[in-house]
């Protein structure tokens, strides 16, 4: 992603538009962001459809789907006979469902049910396009659905599903780009019991550099800006200090935005 040429486009697309960022509906999902650039959502429990692939050795693994906003989502779940707790993940970019099946299946063998979502964009099922900051803004500006707030809708409706099925903590956990929708979702919905970053960050409060939509839209969607309204919430984060993609120095700085009780 050229971050230059988007924020280029973005400082000169929010002198032309002002009115944006709310989407409001009694009963189907919505969002509003205030002028400080923290969203809330709105996202009412769906319907799903399930199809068993397998059961063995106590696990049981389902494809399941269900429609949210605008698409039809789908995900892996696994699961045990009694689950202790229960984990919605988000995978990286370009990961289908499919590249955390064994980890789902490890998980339950350990007694956690694992959600893995397919993540819109990603390449898998579940439609979309890969993260494009300006098509989202622009979705922003219009007062439709940006692609970044439907994922985080996503995860809140699936840790719904999850809360109607098991009467367990249900904790949003995501990798590198999937932390951040993770981190968005956990800080706007304290149904989570708590949050997993795995080789992830936020994007450095760049929003403070803007005024009016952009510096909204930008502050909407930076774990920075969000992670400590996960608060009292926990917050864990892994990390590699060789990680060659997302610096750990980014990871620290999103650690310290964190409220307590955390763990790096």
């Amino acid at each position: 992603m050229n971050i230059v040429r988007w924020l280029t486009w973005l400082f000169l697309l929010t002198g032309m538009l002002w009115c944006a960022g709310c989407v409001l509906s009694p009963d189907k999902p919505s969002y509003q962001v205030n002028d400080s650039g923290v969203i809330s959502l709105t996202v009412p429990t769906p319907s799903i459809e399930e199809e068993i692939l397998t059961v063995q050795n106590g696990v049981t693994v389902s494809r399941i789907s269900f429609w949210n906003i605008d698409e039809e989502v789908y995900a892996i779940l696994a699961t045990p006979k009694k689950p202790r707790a229960a984990i919605v993940l988000a995978p990286g970019a370009g990961v289908k469902k499919e590249g955390h099946r064994a980890r789902a299946e490890e998980y339950a063998r350990e007694g956690i049910a694992l959600v893995v979502l397919d993540i819109r964009g990603n390449g898998g099922e579940t439609a979309g396009y890969p993260l494009d900051i300006q098509t989202d803004f622009q979705q922003f500006t219009e007062g439709s659905w940006p692609q970044y707030y439907a994922i985080c809708a996503d995860m809140i409706a699936t840790q719904e599903i999850l809360s109607a099925r098991f009467s367990v903590p249900i904790f949003a956990m995501g990798e590198s780009n999937g932390g951040r929708y993770a981190a968005i979702a956990m800080a706007e919905d304290h149904n989570f019991a708590g949050y997993i970053g795995i080789s992830t960050s936020g994007f450095g409060l760049i929003g403070n550099r803007y005024t009016g939509n952009a510096k909204r839209f930008l502050l909407s969607i930076d774990p920075d800006h969000t992670i400590a309204a996960i608060s009292p919430q926990p917050v864990l984060l892994f990390h590699s200090p060789n990680d060659s993609i997302i610096p750990y120095s980014d990871a620290s700085v999103l650690f310290n935005h964190a409220g307590e009780p955390k763990t790096f």
